[in-house]
């Protein structure tokens, strides 16, 4: 039997990475005859780098996904497929996986044609949506879903809906091997003629290794002896975002309380045996953890495989470990307890080694050779019971391998220090052009969607300059200008309503979406002081604009009765326009078809989202139908050309097509997903998408993968091929959206299959 894993695996420091290696070995033990221990079994390793060669991997990684690049999952789902492996055992915890919450998984478990073995180390009481999401879709994916704990069963089977025949339980491996009777590490400084107190693992806050420091001065006043040992780096995400502060802070608050002298650091990644050899030297081991929120402990496993005595905080592994008194238990945060723990534990040697017996005894079948047998059996049921043809496999409706590689190269060139330039000559910047309010809206939204999908550093180092230059723009009244030269003089005293409305929505935007609350707290204080400028505007589209903004703005403050209320005001105008213009031929809210269409009935959607308007949502319905009718029945996207525009009666013009109107159409049909969950809307999405990249009228691409910005539309003699800010910026938010549209998948390609049986 040849298995496929996907885990992080070493040298990447990461607890999962050496569970895995030790699950591959203790199977592969399980076969002597395999001239290799690990024999034909390959990995697919996650990396938390962009650098597929950052870490060295052994030979037995085939295969590598970058956390955040979507493309990489599918293609790791075809060599898995296509390769020899029977079974495929897959790691789960949701930081190690891209997207909200490692949603980037779902893809992969889904093309997945190979039976699949999910083993997962975090189980939450309380999970997201998206979380709750994940799991149980893994579930469904998979042969059988192994926890590690009775208490995740529980949440499985009453949190998540998991039928109970589909879950096991195999505890966590500890390694198989015994303290040398010269211990070493007893002669090391912190160790020698001392008793250590022990904790190991990746440092970061949530471990609570203050409390420990905290209870010292207590057991060092009846034991002058005791030395608390902290074995283990810092969490490499800890020190990306914080460097040592925490390290540092333990010492300071050591030497605040006098006992600096009892407190040392081993700052190292160690191997397994030299782990042992650490556990059994110290006298106690502590795992202070601040809440109960940690289903599975694979440092508490090895402490009891070793034989330690261990005192630990109650979380929910610790409490079903430790029971039958192979451990003692304090209450969270609480120093106190925990030094009248250890003070009477080391006070009493025969109680002491009484805890050491029992967890040496219990700890004999966690070994990992025992369990990797246990996985055997369950990895041989999968493959008996894997019928191929029960699982329904359909080609995605959004096939992201045909998608550019997302670049915010030609956006980056195109800004300065004061915003966005409006126009470029071919792909080079035309500062005579100045800058616009409209652009500069318009890339807010876009970089607060690129930080948002992957964390972009690029992305967010973006939002300051286009923010400030939105409140550089707003009037002392709350209105905004639109344009400024290079020189940064104002070229207007109040912009149109198109550039205040589409202001208001990307405040709107970052009101919901932001990650900082200096961003957010700033970009609200714009918004409600142009407020009194809503009842002014005039035109359709300033006020469809608006209203998108209002809608994102009430997903965060939705008991703001004014907004709301403001919401229905500028709603009614689009209705009210509608009903006067409608005919059977012509459902539409104006006698022409004129720019930005789309924006009309993607403003009625998200009114309806928000207010329950039934009518709102019957006149979105109506225009989108018509809009699609004209625009998509060639099978691919043919937007009202800016050549005359299109008026009841008249002739459709086919050029100039702009990209603004074929964002318009992504993000009108991604929405009307979410309203009305039809899989169609994905679709016609993802047609209208690829517009940008080839299927046009012309069948010539927009998108310019030397520039990485997109040509400013499509003439009847050719391609626009200037890159200003307004296409380039249109085709990164399709772009965005289009991969937020993916992180779908397993809801839609389940809803086009019913429907494809329901039609049979």
């Amino acid at each position: 039997m040849k298995i496929a894993y996907i885990s992080t695996y070493p040298p990447r420091e990461c607890g999962i990475a050496t569970f895995n290696q030790n699950l591959m070995r203790a199977i592969g033990a399980n076969f002597p005859e395999r001239k290799n221990i690990l024999g034909n079994d390959f990995v697919v390793a996650l990396n938390d780098s962009e650098n597929l060669d950052e870490y060295e991997y052994p030979e037995e990684v085939k295969y590598v996904v970058r956390q955040n690049h979507q493309k990489d999952y599918i293609r790791a789902a075809n060599f898995i497929n296509t390769s020899t492996a029977d079974v495929c055992i897959i790691e789960h915890e949701f930081g190690i996986y891209g997207g909200e919450s490692g949603i980037y998984i779902l893809p992969l478990i889904n093309r997945l044609e190979k039976p699949l073995i999910s083993i997962l180390h975090t189980v939450l009481k309380d999970p997201s949506y998206v979380q709750r999401i994940i799991i149980r879709e893994m579930a469904e994916q998979s042969a059988k879903i192994i926890v590690m704990s009775q208490r995740a069963v529980e949440f499985l089977t009453t949190i998540y809906d998991i039928p109970t025949e589909k879950i096991q339980i195999i505890e966590h491996g500890v390694p198989d091997v015994e303290a040398p009777e010269n211990n070493p590490i007893k002669n090391l400084t912190p160790f020698k003629n001392r008793k250590a107190l022990l904790t190991f693992g990746l440092i970061s806050r949530n471990k609570g290794l203050e409390t420990v420091v905290r209870a010292l001065p207590k057991i060092v006043e009846k034991h002058p002896d005791v030395n608390y040992v902290v074995l283990g780096n810092t969490h490499p995400g800890v020190i990306k975002n914080s460097g040592e502060e925490y390290r540092d802070h333990l010492k300071t608050l050591a030497s605040q309380l006098g006992v600096s002298q009892n407190l040392h650091f081993i700052n190292k990644f160690v191997a397994e045996e030299e782990l042992i050899q650490y556990l059994t030297a110290a006298e106690i081991y502590v795992t202070p953890y601040l809440n109960e929120a940690q289903i599975t402990s694979g440092t508490l496993s090895y402490a009891v495989g070793s034989g330690a005595a261990v005192v630990s905080t109650p979380y929910w592994h610790a409490t079903e470990l430790l029971a039958h008194n192979r451990g003692r238990l304090f209450d969270f945060k609480n120093a106190e307890a925990l030094a009248d723990t250890v003070i009477e534990l080391l006070d009493n040697q025969a109680m002491l080694n009484q805890m050491r017996n029992n967890a040496y005894e219990y700890g004999l079948h966690l070994r990992w050779p025992v369990v990797g047998s246990e996985f055997i059996k369950v990895a041989q049921e999968a493959c008996f019971n894997h019928d191929f043809r029960d699982k329904i496999l359909k080609n995605s409706i959004v096939d992201p391998e045909i998608m550019p590689k997302f670049s915010l190269g030609h956006v980056i060139r195109l800004t300065d220090d004061t915003g966005i330039v409006q126009h470029a000559k071919y792909g080079i910047p035309n500062l005579k052009e100045g800058y616009c309010l409209d652009d500069n809206s318009r890339a807010l939204i876009m970089a607060l969607m690129a930080h948002k999908r992957n964390n972009s550093k690029e992305a967010f180092d973006l939002l300051p300059i286009y923010l400030s230059y939105i409140h550089y723009m707003q009037t002392d009244d709350g209105n905004f200008r639109n344009f400024l030269s290079f020189n940064r003089s104002y070229l207007d005293e109040v912009g149109s309503e198109d550039s205040f409305g589409r202001t208001i929505w990307s405040l709107g935007y970052l009101i919901a979406t932001a990650s900082s609350n200096s961003y957010r707290e700033f970009a609200t204080e714009l918004f409600q002081k142009s407020f009194g400028h809503f009842r002014a505007l005039k035109h359709l589209r300033g006020m469809a604009n608006t209203i998108i903004g209002i809608a994102y703005y009430l997903k965060v403050h939705p008991t703001d009765d004014g907004m709301v209320a403001e919401m229905a005001r500028l709603t009614q105008p689009l209705i009210d326009a509608y009903d006067k213009t409608r005919a059977d031929d012509w459902e539409w809210f104006e006698e022409g078809m004129t720019y930005d269409n789309a924006i009309l009935p993607l403003a009625l959607l998200h009114s309806c989202e928000i207010t329950g308007n039934e009518r709102a949502k019957e006149v979105a319905l109506k225009t989108m139908e018509f809009l699609d009718k004209l625009t998509l029945s060639n099978g691919y996207l043919s937007p009202v050309g800016n050549d005359g525009w299109y008026y009841r009666g008249g002739t459709f013009p086919t050029f100039d097509q702009q990209a603004i109107e074929t964002m318009a159409m992504v993000l009108l049909h991604f929405q009307a997903y979410h309203i009305f969950r039809k899989p169609e809307h994905i679709e016609k999405m993802f047609l209208s998408y690829k517009w940008f990249l080839g299927e046009n009228t012309l069948r010539a691409p927009l998108y310019d993968h030397e520039t990485k910005g997109c040509c400013d539309g499509l003439l009847p003699t050719g391609i626009n091929r200037n890159q200003g800010a307004e296409s380039t910026l249109a085709y990164l938010i399709s772009h965005l959206t289009v991969l937020e549209a993916f992180e779908l998948e397993y809801e839609y390609n389940k809803l086009s299959q019913k429907k494809l049986v329901g039609a049979k």
